[in-house]
Parts: structure tokens; C-alpha cells; sequence
């Protein structure tokens, strides 16, 4: 087990273990559970758990944007729930923003916790919808500043009348009991995926949840300032950091790829793919120093992928030496894929065209476009994995390059099938090294005024 190797079983059951046997022994002697009230220890403590949640909620969010993964998302507004929160619970300590304790802030971590184990109950699911995700992170950050509006104002019932809370009763305690059963669920649930993908990252998410669902019991039998109620800043602190631990020594190309929904880590999609490389590029490296030969892949990659990128929706899946490859609609969300593919195509030898100009001796590109279904998923394991298409839509893409005009674009039967109005211009039937059929290719000249592309 992977998991098991970088994260050996024994230490995670002691990791969690201890803070357990900590909080049994505070609550069964009350003379072990000491005052100590120390303001900058307090601030520190809950400002490092925020600055992790917050580089952790930026980190999965950005991957669950690029890769269009829900449970990754709803990861990620679990991680920013705890963040918003325990900042509003740093400001709380005396001296910071305020000279008085503030209740709203005060009681602002059980509160993020409980709606992080929400979010974390939920990233368990399979049926997780991305839109639903985006519209609960926009409610969730409204909601944040408007419990930071409502503390700062004291309005009821978070007024000064109500003071803060020695230790957690009433509606505190059933916030608690609801955050441990939320967090069980998604305890339960990610053993399950453990079982299934073998992963570190995912092994250190359970013992995290767990240590969290000790926090909630913690945050419920804690008096302010006594040894209970520093544990529970511990354990959130110690959960959060064993996260971002886990997944700084992920590979740094698809770290959180363990999380990801079945449809992402593996499945079936209808995409267009576009393979452009140099003609001539291994003689000019022969005939060139090595930093000439950069500055002209950097000169031309600099015209080229933005425009790829941003303009057409594309996706850079990788670039070896002069070669760049790009898909359309990894995700799903591109049913015009394959114009988006052809005005790209079209978009680089514009660009590119226009560099070559200002440097008569530079090589340049051949561009090659493929429409069709496509395993699209995660190749490789743990120290080298990385999120591509493969199949015989992708090989055919390259090998159209490899055929296509200096300064020109070859697409295939089937691109050229789901494009309106273009103006081509055909190359014949190839022989296409490594299929059994030839393959009818067509030069693209310019788009139909359907394809916008």
C-alpha cells in the first residue's frame, strides 16, 4: 500500500491516539485541566491553522477548476471554512482588533469547523455537482462576512450582553455533536477510497478528520483557557498541517489526483486534440547555440500559448522540446470543441507566422487536429503522475502534424466532419505510420462563419 509505506499505520494510530488519551485524562481529573491564558501563543497558534487552510483552500481550488472535480472543490470549501473562521477566532484574542473578547468571534472556530465537516461529509459523495459547488462557495463567503458584520456590530445574539461562553453549552453543544457525526461520515467514506486507490494523501485525510471529530469533542467539554481548550487549537492545528504535509510531498503535478471524482481520475470523453511542432527544429539545435535555440521557443511559445489557452479554451497538456500538445473539452463542458480546436490551430500559425517573419531563419509549424473519443484520466503513480488523453484520436492528431504543410493545418475526416462552412483544401488519402487505414486529411484554410471558435 502506498499509503502505508509513506505513512507507516503505527504512526498514524499514534498520532491519533495520544491527543484521545490526552482528553480522557483532562476530563477525568479537572486538576489536570490547568488555566493558562496567553494571548500571543493563542493568536499564533490559530493564525498558523488559518495561513494552512487558506494555502490549502487556494491549492485545491485551483485544481478543482482546472480539472472540473467537485469533490475536489467541495475539499476546498471545507479547507476555506476553516480558514475564514479561525481567522475571525484569531482577531478574537484580547489585544488584536479588539480590547474585549467579542462572542461572535469567540465562537467563530466550533462554527467553521462544523460547516468544514459539512463540506468534508459531502466531498465523500459520488454525486457531486461542480456547478452546486461554486454556488455554495459563493454562499459560504457571504456568509463569513456577514458573521464577521454581525460580531463587530454585537447585534443580537452575538451582542456584548450575550458575553462569551466560559465553555460550550446549549446550541455550542449540539454544533459539536453535529460536526462529529459529520465527520464520521466522512471518515467511514474515505476509508472506503482508501481501500480502493491506496493513496498517502487519502490515508492523512482520515486521520485528519478524526482528529477534527476530536477537536469537536474537545471544543464541547473545554473551559476557555484551561489545558482542554488549548488541545482542541492543537488538534485542528495538527490536523491541518498533517494535510498540507501529505500533500507537499505529492508530486507537484497532480497532488491532489487521489481525490479526484471516478470521471476524473478515468473516463471516456469526446475531445479534439492539436499537435503542433517545428519542421526543421533538429537542424537549427544542431546548427545553433543552445541559448539561440531557446530564445526561439520561448519567442514562439510566448505567441502561441495565450492565445491557445485563453482565447479558445484550450488545455496545454504538455510541451516536449519544440513540440506542444493541446486538448479541448478534457472536461466536458466544450460540445464546440472541435472549432475551438481549429481556430487555435489557425490562431498559432497566425501568431507564430508573424515571429518567423522578424526571423527569416527560424523553422516553422505544422499543426495537426484530431476530433474523437479519448480516455482521459491519470497516467502514472505516486513521484510521476500526470492528467493526459490517450488513445487513437490522440495518436492520430500527431501523426496529421506530422503530415501537414509547413505553416499549415491538416485536420482529420472527423474534425473536418463537425465544422461548418470551412474552407479546405484536401492533402489525398495518407498513409498514417502505425494504422492499418489510410486516412483521408484535409488542409484547413480559414473557418466557416459558424465556427467561431
Amino acid at each position: 500500500m502506498t499509503g502505508a509505506r509513506t505513512v507507516p499505520a503505527w504512526v498514524l494510530a499514534v498520532a491519533l491516539a495520544v491527543p484521545a488519551a490526552g482528553l480522557g485524562l483532562l476530563t477525568a481529573d479537572s486538576d489536570l485541566d490547568v488555566s493558562l491564558e496567553h494571548h500571543p501563543a493563542h493568536f499564533w497558534i490559530v493564525v498558523a491553522a488559518a495561513g494552512l487552510n487558506a494555502a490549502l483552500a487556494y491549492a485545491t481550488s485551483q485544481e478543482a477548476q482546472r480539472r472540473g472535480d467537485a469533490r475536489v472543490m467541495m475539499v476546498s470549501l471545507a479547507f476555506l471554512a476553516a480558514a475564514g473562521f479561525l481567522g475571525l477566532h484569531a482577531l478574537a484574542t484580547p489585544g488584536v482588533l479588539l480590547d474585549q473578547p467579542n462572542a461572535g468571534f469567540a465562537i467563530a472556530t466550533p462554527i467553521g469547523l462544523v460547516i468544514a465537516s459539512g463540506f468534508a461529509a459531502a466531498s465523500s459523495l459520488d454525486a457531486i455537482s461542480l456547478a452546486v459547488a461554486r454556488r455554495l462557495r459563493t454562499a459560504l463567503l457571504a456568509a463569513m462576512a456577514l458573521w464577521a458584520v454581525w460580531s463587530l456590530a454585537q447585534l443580537a445574539p452575538l451582542d456584548a450582553d450575550a458575553g462569551v461562553p466560559e465553555r460550550a453549552s446549549g446550541p455550542l453543544i449540539g454544533l459539536a455533536v453535529a460536526g462529529i457525526a459529520l465527520y464520521a461520515v466522512a471518515v467511514v467514506r474515505y476509508l472506503a477510497l482508501v481501500r480502493r486507490r491506496r493513496s498517502s494523501l487519502l490515508v492523512v485525510m482520515v486521520a485528519a478528520f478524526v482528529l477534527l471529530a476530536e477537536a469537536m469533542v474537545a471544543i464541547a467539554v473545554a473551559r476557555n483557557w484551561h489545558a482542554t481548550w488549548w488541545e482542541w487549537h492543537v488538534l485542528m492545528l495538527a490536523a491541518f498541517a498533517l494535510i498540507a504535509w501529505s500533500a507537499h510531498r505529492q508530486w507537484h503535478e497532480e497532488r491532489f489526483a487521489p481525490l479526484y471524482l471516478d470521471e476524473t481520475a478515468g473516463a471516456e470523453r469526446d475531445i479534439s486534440v492539436v499537435f503542433a511542432d517545428l519542421q526543421g527544429f533538429t537542424s537549427f539545435s544542431e546548427h545553433h547555440d543552445p541559448r539561440e535555440v531557446t530564445e526561439m521557443l520561448n519567442a514562439y511559445f510566448h505567441e502561441a500559448i495565450p492565445r491557445v489557452v485563453r482565447r479558445h479554451g484550450g488545455e496545454v497538456d504538455r510541451i516536449i522540446g519544440d513540440a506542444l500538445m493541446v486538448t479541448f473539452n478534457r472536461r466536458g463542458d466544450q460540445p464546440d470543441h472541435a472549432a475551438r480546436a481549429a481556430a487555435a490551430a489557425l490562431a498559432i500559425q497566425e501568431t507564430t507566422a508573424r515571429v518567423a517573419g522578424e526571423h527569416p531563419g527560424w523553422p516553422r509549424f505544422r499543426v495537426g487536429v484530431n476530433s474523437g473519443p479519448a480516455a482521459v484520466g491519470v497516467i502514472g503513480a505516486e513521484g510521476g503522475r500526470t492528467h493526459t488523453a490517450i488513445g487513437d484520436t490522440v495518436n492520430l492528431a500527431a501523426r496529421l502534424e506530422a503530415q501537414a504543410p509547413v505553416g499549415g493545418v491538416a485536420i482529420g475526416p472527423e474534425t473536418a466532419r463537425r465544422l461548418d462552412g470551412a474552407l479546405l483544401e484536401p492533402l489525398g488519402v495518407l498513409k498514417v505510420k502505425g494504422r492499418d487505414e489510410p486516412v483521408e486529411a484535409q488542409r484547413l484554410l480559414a473557418l466557416g462563419a459558424g465556427d467561431g471558435g
